[in-house]
């Protein structure tokens, strides 16, 4: 006798019930029998992976996305981001549960007193160019994102990305801020998420950590995006105590990703 509960069960609704658990679930899963694996690649399953604008966000990348199945195509943005738009943004999949991950490439950010960064190529960098702080002066880099791009009903992070040239000075006084804007009131900051948190300072628990692509981060914040959320959220950067002493700093960019 055949005690195998899913024995009868067509291929069909093996597939509706992977696509109800998770990538890695259904990743898990395939390993069991030839049918679960031949259910579990099936597109039904993983197209549900995708976030739902996903064939726009492929639409609108800088070069071509090849893929052959929804399988393909989820790996695909996991492992390696895609360049948007005229290749200053750049999105990728969080491999766990699919969510989005943006990061804004250093074009895309503002940062005061322009005559103090230069833009320069980079051979660790996924965008063609990068920001280096190449005089002293006060530091203010910010960051916009719009939630509706985000994944909703998920916990989010933003990142500083950044290298340090060989000689680094005066960055221990800068301070991160996450908050959104309200679009209804000028320049007017409705909801701080994170109070400022120092750059490098003891007991803040904000230390830099190494990325996988060479480069470094530091969190400047966190932020919850609702599913009913249409603002934007700013990540900024800022030093202006001790603008005479300020150098070596190289920023990407700016990532924004879920925790």
């Amino acid at each position: 006798m055949n005690m195998d509960p899913f024995a009868r069960l067509p291929e069909e609704c093996i597939s509706t019930i992977l696509s109800l658990t998770s990538p890695m679930d259904a990743t898990r899963f395939s390993i069991v029998s030839h049918r679960f694996k031949s259910a579990s690649d099936s597109d039904n399953v993983w197209e549900r992976f995708l976030p739902p604008d996903y064939q726009q966000i492929i639409s609108t990348s800088a070069s071509p996305v090849s893929y052959a199945t929804k399988k393909d195509l989820y790996f695909t943005l996991c492992h390696s981001s895609i360049l948007l738009h005229e290749g200053n943004t750049s999105v990728s999949l969080d491999k766990r549960y699919g969510k989005k991950c943006y990061m804004l490439g250093a074009r895309e950010l503002l940062l005061s007193w322009g005559g103090c960064w230069s833009w320069t190529s980079h051979p660790q960098s996924r965008f063609s160019e990068v920001a280096k702080l190449k005089c002293p002066g006060w530091i203010h880099v910010r960051g916009k994102m719009k939630t509706h791009m985000l994944s909703s009903n998920t916990a989010y992070a933003a990142y500083l990305v950044f290298h340090l040239a060989e000689r680094l000075s005066g960055l221990q006084s800068s301070r991160t801020v996450i908050r959104f804007v309200d679009p209804q009131m000028e320049n007017s900051m409705i909801k701080t998420v994170e109070g400022t948190e120092k750059l490098e300072s003891e007991g803040t628990g904000k230390i830099a950590q190494m990325r996988g692509d060479g480069w470094m981060e530091i969190e400047m914040g966190n932020f919850y995006s609702r599913e009913e959320d249409n603002r934007e959220v700013e990540a900024w950067l800022i030093d202006i105590n001790n603008p005479g002493g300020k150098s070596g700093l190289i920023i990407e960019g700016i990532e924004f990703r879920p925790v």
